[in-house]
């Protein structure tokens, strides 16, 4: 068992106190703490909160705690050092059903894509025949699994045998596109982002991957995960949070003036890769009705436990029941 401390080193956990306009906790006010990742868009949405006052003015205090990574995140979570973070879907679904009582609320539908060259002679999955292809991630990556299936279903094509994928880490697999030992490559949104101010192009988004297999719409495969007995404690701060993080979306897609403290925190070199990021941050807040999401997020989540049975997904086939947080203090 590791140590409190042992467990913070582990994660990379470093306290960070985001100012606002109150400037301080009182009293009155709950602490919450949420994980926030080096890049990551909840650091964007946290200082929002904190720059408009929204977290006081809901009676909470948002606390961010730097963490090293996504593993990082995940270990923090568990271990109790944060009350929560942005996660995948499929591994909050994982956690219920592996018998930790969490919720999940949706955090954003912004995907990644398969990027090429502005000036490539790619016009469709089926081109990617004989292809150079850089996936993110490994084999078990959900957008790649999806893509398999999708070229599988619609083109009669294997792309494990037929292109010539290579797993890596996105920004080396960015810069090999850019350098052109990549024909073609799967990212994540942040660096399709980046690509897209450059001059490049996507084949096809996971949205587009995902119509293939019936969804309707665009599905938050990325939510706040958080315990269930942290409702039952303090049911009126996880509302007080859920209410602070759409205040921040609503603040961003309608004043330019709120990207003032984000700016800083995106490492955007220019005005065209500040734009491209903007445009696909606010593409993403989930704005379907809770039971349309729920019902494509439950099509897809059982084509990927097809796809990639227990090692993506654990045991369960179907997401857990009582996984989304509907808004109670029961979940």
């Amino acid at each position: 068992m590791l140590s409190r401390r042992g467990l913070m080193a582990a994660a990379g956990l470093w306290p960070l106190a985001l100012r606002g306009a109150a400037g301080q906790t009182t009293s009155a006010q709950a602490s919450l703490k949420v994980g926030l990742l080096p890049f990551g868009t909840v650091s964007w949405e946290a200082a929002v909160i904190k720059a408009e006052g929204i977290d006081a003015a809901e009676g909470l205090s948002l606390e961010g705690v730097r963490l090293a990574g996504s593993d990082a995140a995940r270990i923090a979570f568990q271990g109790g050092q944060v009350d929560t973070i942005v996660s995948d879907l499929l591994w909050a679904a994982r956690l219920r059903a592996e018998g930790r009582a969490v919720k999940f609320l949706p955090y954003s539908s912004t995907e990644g894509a398969l990027m090429v060259p502005g000036g490539s002679a790619l016009r469709s999955v089926a081109d990617l025949a004989g292809k150079r292809l850089g996936v993110a991630g490994g084999p078990l990556d959900k957008n790649w699994l999806l893509l398999r299936a999708r070229a599988r279903e619609k083109d009669g094509l294997d792309l494990e045998r037929a292109a010539q994928p290579v797993f890596g880490a996105p920004p080396l697999l960015m810069r090999k596109l850019e350098s052109g030992e990549l024909d073609a490559a799967l990212l994540y949104w942040t660096f399709c982002a980046r690509l897209e101010a450059r001059g490049f192009r996507r084949l096809i988004g996971a949205d587009g991957i995902a119509e293939a297999f019936g969804v309707t719409g665009p599905i938050a495969l990325l939510g706040y995960v958080f315990d269930e007995a942290l409702l039952q404690r303090q049911p009126h701060t996880v509302a007080g949070f859920a209410r602070a993080s759409s205040k921040a979306k609503q603040a961003l897609a309608a004043n330019d003036a709120a990207w003032a403290p984000v700016r800083p925190l995106m490492a955007a070199e220019d005005e065209a890769t500040y734009a491209t990021l903007k445009r696909a941050f606010l593409e993403g807040i989930p704005r379907r009705k809770a039971a349309a999401e729920r019902a494509d997020a439950e099509r897809l989540y059982a084509v990927l436990a097809r796809l990639g049975g227990e090692r993506l997904v654990g045991a369960a086939t179907t997401l857990p029941e009582g996984l989304y947080w509907d808004g109670g203090p029961n979940g």
